[in-house]
């Protein structure tokens, strides 16, 4: 059956091609259905031609069934975005990753449960068997190198950053977020340190095995890594942010790939997503692997396998991943029972490619879905009898393990996170020791003793403890500044004291008011949580800045007079 593709040029508007015989991978096209398409298009329907936009990709039992772009790929030149034009997929790009590791792994050159210092021996030795296993499934403990910069003051898409770069930086870090194989957390860095493993024992560089591997057996003809990003790629969409005055570039300049930076369209994704049901690139066990989700060392299993969430959705079996990097937004899910694929990939940083793959899905699954109960409100803060016990609750919490805070308030009887939106910080009191989110997809149990449990990652649960509020007076103010140096981040912070306020400072022109949490802790607004460290005798003798992917990088005092004004 013939397949209608929308695409674009440069120097044309829209022109609708007939394409007979099918795609170039063996997914044969078709149209889809005449009923669906508007539908389709209601979705995208905020991407016009003065707006970045996206582009989406349907398959169905084996054959592409929609390729379309919607917005435009350049504001300046006023080039639509069409079927074949290509973005940049962030951390979709994973599972490509993995699935080379994987080859070698299946050649027997190298094993998964292999020490990563076999194969880069920079890394530091942390005493407890780092896996290239736990790299894929972000259970490495491994702090990622991006948030590690942002902390030196150099975030991703600041300066350009290679390969070389992350050794560097990985080979300077003293610890881990944990102990490999005990907990969850995502992190680019492992995805990195995997590329260079294919190239070092490929003898390739990673780009040049992908292709030869993985794109071209499938015929991903539009894809590529961006190894170089000065390379002129033909019908690349620029990426952009929103701001007040319209849409700025925002671009990924660097040249680190294999966490992210895979170049490609939905349609070539689409020829990858139809590999796990007509494997071309791999065997049976290759296919397994990649889908297994993974344990932790108790065994207890987590929802992520190698560059895959392998999840529900909406009563189906559903294999996923989002991406995002600088100004792209991308989501590839399958649905594998059902033998749909969805791709979409969009050019807007406000873009959600995930909230749109999820409602073009369920277009193309209709009935196959058990429809969601809707969300009531009835069960609402206002409607519950808020006892005694349910207002002691509120209050502040740290973290046990990362020292991070997590603040409930009750506000004219109504119980809310501290920060985000009512639709995600509102909680409802199920009993006096339980809580859950408006949306019922989160819990928050307090145990006898008032520690309070939270889900988190991938099965784990975070557990915080009750703190008072600090309201610390001038004087401890200036016992805490001075000068703190990490030789791991490469950056020295300065705390100075102004009028009542604490504030760090850091080369060459950031200056941040630091806000107090609990006693010896404070928030620093692009910076993360800042908690300073005492020795035995209470002489604070250094501090540690915690982020979401790096929970403690420390930083020692150095000796010297306390500054103020």
């Amino acid at each position: 059956m013939a397949r209608i593709r929308v695409t674009c040029s440069v120097f044309s508007a829209l022109i609708v091609v007939l394409v007979l015989c099918g795609g170039p991978a063996g997914l044969q096209g078709q149209t889809t259905p005449a009923s669906l398409e508007p539908k389709v298009d209601a979705v995208f329907a905020t991407w016009t031609a003065s707006t970045p936009g996206c582009a989406v990709g349907v398959s169905s039992g084996g054959r592409i069934v929609l390729e379309k772009g919607y917005g435009e790929a350049d504001l300046e030149h006023d080039v639509r975005n069409g079927a074949e034009t290509i973005f940049e997929a962030g951390s979709v790009s994973k599972q490509f990753t993995a699935a080379a590791v994987l080859l070698l792994a299946r050649e027997g050159k190298l094993s998964l449960d292999d020490p990563v210092r076999k194969y880069i021996p920079e890394l530091p030795d942390y005493g407890k068997p780092l896996l290239i296993r736990h790299m894929l499934t972000h259970t490495s403990g491994l702090r990622d190198w991006g948030e590690v910069e942002a902390i030196a003051g150099w975030p991703r898409t600041s300066r350009v950053y290679t390969h070389a770069h992350v050794l560097d930086i990985v080979s300077r870090q003293k610890a881990l977020n944990f102990e490999p194989g005990t907990n969850w957390s995502y992190s680019n860095t492992g995805y990195n340190l995997a590329a260079i493993i294919v190239a070092r024992v490929s003898g390739q560089p990673f780009a040049e095995f992908c292709r030869a591997r993985i794109f071209e057996p499938l015929g991903m003809t539009h894809t590529s890594w961006r190894d170089d990003f000065t390379r002129i790629v033909k019908g690349r969409a620029i990426a952009y942010s929103q701001a007040r005055d319209g849409y700025r570039q925002n671009m990924p300049f660097e040249n680190v790939h294999g966490n992210g930076g895979l170049l490609t369209t939905v349609g070539d994704l689409l020829r990858w997503n139809e590999n796990f049901a007509a494997p071309k690139v791999g065997d049976q066990e290759f296919l397994r692997i990649e889908q297994e989700p993974g344990r932790f060392n108790d065994g207890k299993p987590y929802d992520y396998a190698l560059g895959l969430y392998i999840r529900t959705y909406k009563g189906l079996r559903e294999v996923s991943h989002s991406g995002s990097t600088a100004g792209y937004r991308a989501y590839l899910t399958r649905y594998p029972d059902q033998h749909i694929s969805v791709a979409v990939l969009c050019n807007a940083a406000n873009g959600a490619a995930e909230r749109y793959a999820h409602a073009v899905a369920d277009l193309y699954l209709g009935d196959k879905i058990t429809p969601t109960p809707a969300t009531t409100n009835a069960i609402a803060n206002d409607d519950i009898l808020v006892t005694d016990r349910m207002k002691s609750r509120a209050g502040m919490y740290r973290n046990t393990v990362t020292g991070a805070v997590l603040t409930i308030l009750l506000d004219k009887g109504q119980f809310r996170l501290d920060g985000g939106t009512p639709a995600t910080n509102t909680l409802v009191p199920e009993s006096d020791s339980r809580f859950s989110s408006l949306n019922r997809d989160r819990w928050f149990e307090f145990d006898a003793k008032g520690t309070l449990s939270v889900p988190a990652a991938n099965g784990t649960v975070e557990t915080y403890e009750r703190v008072e509020p600090a309201h610390p007076t001038a004087e401890q103010l200036m016992a805490l500044s001075g000068t703190y140096v990490s030789d791991e981040a490469e950056v020295t912070l300065q705390m100075i004291v102004e009028g009542t306020d604490l504030k760090v400072t850091r080369r060459p022109d950031t200056k941040l008011t630091l806000r107090p949490l609990y006693k010896d802790a404070f928030a620093a607004q692009g910076l993360g949580v800042i908690i300073f460290r005492r020795d035995a005798q209470g002489a604070v003798v250094g501090l540690s800045v915690v982020q979401d992917r790096v929970w403690d990088l420390r930083f020692t005092r150095q000796v010297g007079k306390p500054t103020g004004t």
